[in-house]
């Protein structure tokens, strides 16, 4: 509950309305938002976390795994990011960190999720803990006059297993076949 005016704040933003869908749906009170962080806890299928910048233990936004389907071990996933958490890599780190709690803790085998097409900052976060496009749900969101498209994607338990969050390829050996990693140049090779 506490969290409730740094959450309001958060969610007047244009941008988190925006790319959240609710750029036309009225602005939540400070009191409502007590009411709804106040009874999370107590949600049993749902775990919200705040997402807080450790330079300076600012709240900048939220993680939430929820519609946790137990039979199936599986839950869908959103986050929301204010623009004193944005382009700093927060996003990207608050992610691997409730997903690998998801997997690694309470014993998931899916986690999903859905983002905007017109949201390729969030997709590319997504992607690089590992999450795969599985579809698209087309003209899913009515936004400013515009149809758009909403991206499906999911990661499995044994994808994490294999690259906990950082699914990259590994940089390629030098060609000599040794196992030393090859050096970047400092400088452009002369001609």
């Amino acid at each position: 509950m506490d969290d409730a005016p740094a959450m309001a704040v958060i969610l007047e933003d244009e941008e988190v309305r925006g790319f959240t869908g609710g750029s036309g749906a009225p602005a939540f009170g400070e009191r409502r938002l007590r009411e709804w962080y106040g009874s999370r806890g107590a949600q049993p299928d749902r775990l919200d976390l705040a997402v807080v910048d450790r330079a300076n233990g600012a709240l900048v936004g939220e993680v939430v795994l929820h519609e946790w389907d137990e039979p199936n071990r599986s839950c869908a996933f959103r986050t929301l990011l204010g623009p004193r958490g944005r382009d700093r890599g927060l996003g990207t780190e608050a992610i691997r960190l409730i997903v690998g709690h998801g997997f690694e803790r309470l014993g998931l085998h899916r986690i999903s999720l859905g983002v905007f097409a017109f949201n390729p900052r969030a997709r590319r976060a997504y992607e690089k803990v590992g999450f795969v496009t599985e579809g698209v749900e087309r003209e899913a969101l009515l936004h400013e006059g515009a149809w758009i498209d909403a991206v499906l994607m999911s990661l499995l338990d044994r994808e994490w297993a294999v690259h906990r969050g950082d699914p990259r390829p590994p940089a390629p050996l030098p060609h000599d076949g040794s196992r030393k990693r090859a050096k970047p140049a400092s400088r452009p090779p002369e001609e």
